[in-house]
């Protein structure tokens, strides 16, 4: 499988998905001290979600062979609403700016590299090889990838070696892992203050677009010019949590961050109609939905949801990794037992694949994430 671009309505990720520290819920700091932010949890599961909707019913390929058909013959009604899930991603990228800041804040080169491996690595290795394993199966229809491929996936840097992907969601970590990188460099290293993450904001914005004129793919790689505003209009609605509403700066942050992001997501998923395309997206809805994920992350921010403090949604949060991870490839298998094997109508196919999906994450969370990641996070920073 070849790195899908926005411009085909990749199948998303990321996205954080992974943004979270090892903590049971997300937490941040405001003038008025800490609080939980289990709004942000359920936001992240509601972007999973929409990835997921995407993934089963608003695409073509693989799961056009699950369903035995294309989904939009499946889901006449919803396949067209379904194909704007795709935005979920760009929702993770701003739900992971305002994380990462939230979560680099203060801490060391080495302890905020702890808490990306430790997050990111342990569900994932588990991932990879339960997908291997399933795929190899004799009556799986899907086809396995080479030992040599899958143990190139295990580092995660499969796409900028050129290997084929075990899991289609993982461009959205390697995008995450950029993200991460530009931030430990820039702002962790020397150490976060609000004068020098507004200049990495400042900054970062005016080189991607600098990168996105000049057409050179290794700048294009560094800089991500498409998924950059989103990660930086996570980090401005961070500063907005950590400083208060009256931050002009901050404002000019999300504002410009949403302008820029809302074209790259038009220009990336808009077509002119056509009879061949899968379906057709209006660009107000796709403008709708990139400033829906913005008003979100900002209401969570400002303290909007505070009344969102249900513990349930601290469950939803530690799902959405494991699941983001599983439920598309798994997806495909379940879906062609339940609807050619057992004969299920689509939509009770669908909820039901959604329902083992999210089983599977909580099996994968409680048996993998739990005991794994303190003891990476031990090994890797045992001054902790």
């Amino acid at each position: 499988m070849s790195a899908p671009q926005l411009t085909t309505g990749a199948p998303p990720v990321a996205p954080d998905l992974v943004t979270t520290a090892s903590r049971p819920a997300i937490r941040g700091r405001s003038r008025g001290g800490p609080s939980r932010l289990r709004a942000l949890d359920g936001l992240r599961l509601l972007a999973a979600l929409m990835v997921a909707a995407y993934h089963y019913g608003g695409r073509n390929g693989e799961i056009a062979q699950a369903w035995g058909g294309s989904p939009a013959h499946q889901f006449p009604t919803a396949a067209p609403l379904f194909a704007y899930g795709c935005l979920g991603v760009q929702i993770f990228f701003v739900i992971s700016g305002f994380v990462i800041c939230l979560s680099g804040w203060g801490r060391t080169l080495r302890a905020f590299i702890a808490s990306r491996v430790s997050r990111l690595y342990p569900a994932y290795w588990a991932a990879i090889l339960l997908v291997t394993a399933v795929f190899a199966l004799p009556w799986v229809a899907f086809k396995a990838l080479a030992p040599s491929e899958v143990l190139t996936n295990l580092t995660m840097l499969q796409q900028p070696l050129g290997v084929d992907r075990v899991l289609g969601v993982c461009w959205t970590l390697w995008a995450e892992m950029r993200f991460y990188a530009l931030f430990a460099l820039c702002v962790v290293l020397p150490g976060a203050t609000r004068r020098r993450v507004v200049l990495f904001c400042a900054g970062w914005t005016l080189a991607a677009a600098l990168a996105q004129a000049a057409h050179q793919p290794f700048l294009d790689t560094v800089l991500m010019p498409e998924y950059a505003p989103f990660f930086i209009g996570g980090v401005g609605l961070y500063l907005l949590h950590r400083y208060g509403a009256r931050d002009p700066i901050a404002w000019a942050i999300v504002l410009v961050s949403w302008l820029i992001g809302q074209h790259y997501a038009v220009a990336g998923l808009w077509h002119a109609p056509s009879a061949t395309a899968f379906s057709y997206r209006s660009t107000a809805v796709i403008i709708a939905v990139v400033t829906l994920g913005f008003a979100l992350v900002a209401a969570v921010a400002l303290g909007r949801l505070h009344w969102a403090n249900w513990r349930w949604l601290t469950v939803a949060g530690a799902l959405t990794y494991p699941f983001y991870l599983v439920h598309e490839h798994l997806g495909w298998v379940v879906v062609r037992a339940l609807h050619h094997g057992i004969g299920l109508p689509s939509y009770a196919t669908l909820i039901l694949t959604v329902a083992l999906m999210l089983l599977l994450a909580w099996v994968l969370h409680r048996c993998i994430e739990r005991p794994l990641t303190p003891v990476l996070k031990r090994s890797i920073d045992p001054r902790r």
